[in-house]
């Protein structure tokens, strides 16, 4: 599955649930990258705690783990 861009994976270093969701971005087949907040403090202070965090970066609209394999897939979705 494509959209415009790849989808942002907010997350750390060492963080089991980061590992979960890149696992779960790599089985639904979908363009992402990963981007450690931690290497910025703007992201730190944003997202702290919040990681791992989706979002699609031609909306700006943001999905908070915890999410399944459907809700990835919903989201990746290209909207219209």
């Amino acid at each position: 599955m494509t959209v415009a861009e790849p989808l942002l994976l907010f997350s750390r270093a060492d963080c089991h649930l980061c590992e979960l969701a890149s696992a779960l971005l790599d089985r639904a087949d979908i363009d992402w990258r990963s981007i450690d907040i931690d290497g910025d403090p703007e992201l730190a202070e944003k997202y702290g705690l919040r990681v791992p965090v989706l979002r699609r970066p031609e909306t700006g609209l943001e999905l908070d783990y915890p999410f399944d394999l459907a809700a990835v897939t919903e989201f990746a979705r290209p909207k219209p």
